[in-house]
């Protein structure tokens, strides 16, 4: 595929981050795209960013992708408003990020999260399967994660859900090469597999598992954040809550202002390896860091002594990149 000009496309998780970037670039690139979100005012925000960028159709939806039926709505409102049968590009982006610990958690957050960041992905291949045979030439794009192929997110943090998810979205999309390769010629795969991208996923993840997604933190998820840090050295045993909670503000802030890899850097490299037909697309140069580190020695990749050889090599990565982090 080596113009995405008048290609049709669909993009779940446009509301924000790559999501959002991938529709802009592929609206600049004069492609059509239909893209999904929970949360309408974020769509609102893409719809409006993309439209300076480019003349393709856009059409914005709301849809949980782990609701199958939702999925399917999805796929009928797509077929109608851009008046096709067939879509050429599937980027199955959505995620979330919550039930670290099957534990200590309650598993309504555990399996939100493993519903969003796996089914949400089975779904959208399923659902737009038929769409995507009936194109001359398509290709999927499901977003797993470094987390798809090291299981951490540091020696003191529980990342359960979201890293089985990853690892089920990375094995499904690599089954899928020998599949679609049998079945069905004309379409092929990509496993994305970004490190830190610079994204509102922590701010989004923490509101979309609250009651009618309120803004402040539950009393559980301070706790829990409290606990976190403890762990990790902080003796933060008797500040208050409201500490705790700026601190959970500021974490997610950094997380999006100070990653390596811009979320339009992000969307560029995805889309540059779908144009190339790559089946495995690292994003970043800490992902390709990181992918080389577990492959080098996987039997030691969850001691503590490969988590702190780790992070010297990413801290000179970050030193040699000009940011510093401070």
């Amino acid at each position: 595929m080596e113009s995405f000009e008048g290609k049709i496309a669909v993009v779940t998780g446009g509301g924000t981050g790559m999501g959002r970037e991938l529709v802009c670039q592929l609206i600049a690139a004069g492609a059509h795209v239909a893209t999904c979100d929970v949360i309408e005012e974020n769509l609102l925000v893409t719809m409006e960013l993309a439209e300076k960028k480019g003349t393709g159709r856009l059409t914005t939806h709301l849809c949980d992708v782990s609701d199958a039926s939702q999925q399917a709505r999805f796929r009928e409102e797509v077929s109608a408003q851009h008046r096709t049968q067939h879509i050429d590009l599937l980027f199955n982006n959505a995620g979330i990020g919550a039930g670290g610990s099957i534990v200590t958690e309650d598993r309504t957050e555990w399996e939100r999260t493993f519903n969003v960041c796996w089914y949400g992905v089975y779904y959208g291949c399923t659902t737009f399967l038929p769409m995507l045979l009936a194109s001359e030439e398509s290709h999927i794009i499901n977003t797993s994660s470094v987390n798809g192929f090291w299981a951490s997110v540091g020696p003191h943090v529980p990342h359960a859900a979201y890293c089985a998810a990853k690892f089920a979205v990375k094995g499904f999309t690599e089954a899928l090469i020998t599949d679609l390769r049998i079945n069905a010629p004309n379409v092929s795969c990509s496993v994305v597999m970004p490190g830190h991208i610079g994204t509102s996923i922590v701010e989004n993840s923490r509101k979309l598992v609250r009651e009618k997604n309120a803004d402040d933190p539950t009393d559980a998820e301070v706790q829990r954040a409290r606990e976190l840090y403890l762990r990790a050295g902080l003796p933060l045993d008797n500040v208050p809550d409201e500490h705790i909670k700026q601190m959970m503000q500021q974490e997610s802030d950094d997380f999006r202002d100070k990653a390596l890899t811009s979320a339009e850097d992000a969307a560029s490299i995805i889309l540059e390896g779908v144009k190339e037909k790559r089946w495995r697309i690292l994003v970043g140069k800490d992902a390709e860091l990181m992918d080389q580190s577990v492959r080098a020695d996987p039997e030691s990749a969850y001691e503590l002594e490969f988590f702190r050889r780790l992070a010297d090599r990413m801290m000179a990565l970050n030193v040699g990149d000009g940011n510093s982090g401070d």
